[in-house]
């Protein structure tokens, strides 16, 4: 195990934890941390957000109380609570710049090799934790000369240095900089080294005395505006950089007066962006907000999947922009070792969040968390204190192992299994071992792990839930049958063809382990009093079924076609097999018509047309052009003289003969999760057949299949 920094975002406990080292992956680079840097910016606030009441939570965002009310009104108080709440409980990992030594690689990870030291960058990669998984173009290799402790200031760097290429330098420019925090000094250090003169305006004397030590012209505040027409000999700066962190306008309103005509102000810091209209139309400014660290920042494909940009393009990229103030450093053209005030080992790293929040009352200003550099590996899995090693799964006995251990695993799954019991919960194993292991901890599971091998072929299980992203399902599914073990995959089953053929040739086979996909609305309570109503029909049926699903930009994983398949195959199949359930068999032909994207959306505003063997007719409504704080869901059926209508899995109605008989869900919404938990395991106990059958979990993945077909040929799909 090796040990890791997390904040509670609950209670705003920050505290050192004992998790799994994580892995390679493909396109990343596992690495041993030596140094990272403590953000006395975004993780003070993070921090400081984290330590406020539920109340005050509430207070300082008011957009997440309006979606919480939106979520309450759709779906009743009692789900919100406990979604709000789950949510809270998440672990946050802290940090976001550092460096160490690779000692591992995964695939496509050309020009690295085990033992290049490095510099990191990168919210959830660059955290402050012994060990790290990090991105190829979140990482910079490191000069000789360059140590761990000053290569920890790489990312912070890269900012500066993307505001100060924003502001379109010329030699000579006179620059000045507002705010001499880190920020502030690391942009002075980067514009002198660019050949301009700059001036440092602060409020804090005694940081206006630590850049003048470092040979910088600076004054406070109320010195700024005649200090600055000295510097630039009464014509105004030539640009401004605002690297305050300020609740107030004042930044902004400085940078108007101490600026030329025509000149480039630049908001690098966190400060209100206010602009008084007359200094900024008098004198014609340019303005503009830096964002980060460089193109490429909060673009999935750059960033998670290693695709780059071609310099002719894209010049200055955040991976180069990383590699650049790297190569500064090795020059000894920026120094940021006067920068650093506090040091703190890993183990004590608590303490420098009570010294940046305030609670220590010392000045600080480069505050850096230590690892140790002469441990071994740590292992990928861990058992929690107070449980022993698992042992062989007994005879009789159901055992789980759990792959996945995202926002669905801990909201609703998990909870439904310690509701359910019946099973010994036994292991998680995710990417990220902070997530395993904080739902082990959580709900009473033995171990945690980075390793999916420690569940796949573990003697301790013999019951598997699959909860990873969409791509890995069919794999995982496969792999845990073929080790004897039943499995629950939620949706979807598969994302490709040729997966799910392999998974119905596979099901073909006797005594092959039960299987079942998390198709939980047809085990809803109020979904089966609906079938109940139709269930001795003799005529076909029309069903209706529309789903306000809501928008979802096309950069989300569920929209890629590699990792999520999409918005129907990844969640319309629940509708899909809805529809099936009503029917009592799948589709055999399906039309699909979506409205223009508009490079907007995603092939996701779509209606389709599905019809059965027996005549019936179902139409699905798939749309994400709505408005969220209108209800999802809703289903109606027309029958032989009977009409059902189900809202929002919260009110079911039924129509027979003129009577109306109706129910409520006073709580909230029961979509059948727990019910579908339930029957999953009591059929694995007493050896029956699936809850729903393997025509229906390969039909209903084969018609989402169908569904995308159609909407490309523009034509109707039989279905085999």
């Amino acid at each position: 195990m090796m040990k890791q920094l997390l904040q509670n975002i609950r209670d705003g406990k920050t505290q050192v934890v004992d998790v799994p080292c994580p892995a390679a992956r493909p396109g990343t680079a596992l690495i041993r941390t030596a140094a990272s840097l403590v953000s006395a910016g975004t993780e003070r606030t993070l921090v400081s957000f984290a330590e406020k009441s539920l109340l005050g939570k509430a207070r300082s965002r008011p957009d997440l109380m309006r979606q919480m009310v939106d979520k309450a009104r759709r779906e009743g108080l009692l789900p919100t609570v406990q979604a709000a709440f789950n949510r809270l409980d998440q672990p946050m990992m802290l940090g976001y710049s550092s460096a160490g030594t690779i000692i591992d690689l995964g695939s496509g990870m050309d020009g690295f090799q085990v033992g290049d030291r490095v510099a990191c960058a990168g919210g959830n990669a660059a955290v402050h934790a012994e060990y790290e998984v990090v991105p190829r173009n979140l990482l910079a290799r490191l000069p000789d000369n360059v140590d761990f402790e000053s290569a920890a200031f790489t990312t912070l760097g890269a900012i500066a240095l993307h505001g100060f290429r924003l502001a379109q330098p010329q030699l000579g420019e006179r620059v000045v900089v507002i705010g001499l925090g880190l920020l502030g000094l690391l942009a002075a250090s980067l514009a002198r080294a660019a050949g301009c003169p700059v001036m440092g305006i602060e409020v804090n004397p005694a940081r206006v005395a630590l850049a003048q030590s470092m040979g910088f012209q600076a004054v406070v505040r109320s010195s700024a505006e005649d200090a600055v027409r000295t510097f630039s000999q009464g014509l105004g700066a030539d640009i401004v950089l605002i690297c305050a962190d300020a609740r107030s306008n004042d930044p902004i309103e400085l940078a108007g007066v101490l600026s030329r005509d025509r000149a480039r102000v630049v908001a690098v810091g966190a400060v209100v962006l206010a602009l008084p209209r007359k200094v900024y139309y008098e004198k014609e400014l340019f303005f503009q907000v830096s964002r980060s660290y460089g193109p490429g920042r909060y673009d999935p494909a750059y960033e998670e999947r290693g695709q780059d940009y071609p310099a002719g393009f894209v010049r200055w990229t955040e991976g180069r922009n990383l590699q650049a103030f790297a190569q500064l450093l090795g020059e000894g053209k920026v120094d940021v070792k006067p920068l650093i005030s506090h040091r703190f080992a890993i183990e004590q790293a608590p303490q420098a969040y009570d010294l940046i929040t305030g609670k220590l009352k010392q000045p600080f200003l480069g505050v850096l968390i230590t690892y140790a550099q002469d441990k071994a590996t740590p292992s990928r899995q861990i058992t929690l204190p107070g449980f022993a090693a698992p042992q062989p799964v007994a005879s009789g006995s159901l055992a789980l192992g759990v792959l996945g251990a995202g926002n669905y695993a801990n909201a609703v799954f998990f909870p439904n299994v310690k509701k359910v019991g019946g099973v010994q919960p036994v292991v998680i194993a995710s990417a990220q071992g902070v997530s395993a292991r904080h739902a082990a901890a959580r709900f009473g599971f033995a171990q945690a792990s980075t390793s999916e091998q420690a569940v796949l072929e573990s003697n301790t299980v013999n019951v598997v839930a699959i909860l990873t992203r969409h791509q890995h399902h069919a794999r995982q599914t496969l792999a845990a049958l073929r080790s004897g073990k039943a499995v629950f995959c939620e949706k979807p089953l598969a994302i490709h063809p040729s997966e799910l053929d392999e998974i119905a040739n596979a099901l073909s086979q006797e005594n092959l382990p039960l299987l079942m996909v998390g198709f939980n609305r047809r085990f809803a309570p109020f979904a089966q009093k609906l079938a109940a109503f139709l269930q001795d029909r003799t005529q076909p049926l029309v069903a209706y079924y529309r789903v306000n699903a809501g928008f979802i930009p096309a950069q989300h994983w569920t929209q890629d076609p590699a990792v999520g398949g999409g918005r129907i195959i990844g969640e319309g199949c629940h509708f899909v097999d809805f529809l099936s359930f009503l029917v009592g068999q799948t589709p055999v032909k399906v039309y699909a018509q979506a409205l223009p994207d508009g490079g907007q959306y995603h092939q996701d505003n779509v209606i389709v047309t599905l019809t059965f063997a027996d005549g019936s007719l179902g139409t699905l409504e798939y749309l994400a052009n709505g408005d969220k704080s209108y209800p999802k869901e809703r289903v109606e059926v027309f029958c032989g003289g009977k009409v059902g209508m189900l809202d929002d899995y919260r009110r079911l109605e039924v129509i027979q003969n003129g009577q109306r008989h109706s129910w409520q869900a006073r709580l909230g919404q029961d979509k059948g999760h727990k019910a579908a938990w339930q029957a999953f395991l009591n059929a694995v106990q007493a050896h029956s057949a699936p809850p729903i059958p393997y025509a229906h979990l390969i039909g209903v993945t084969r018609t989402t299949f169908a569904i995308m077909q159609s909407l490309e040929e523009g034509r109707a799909v039989q279905i085999a």
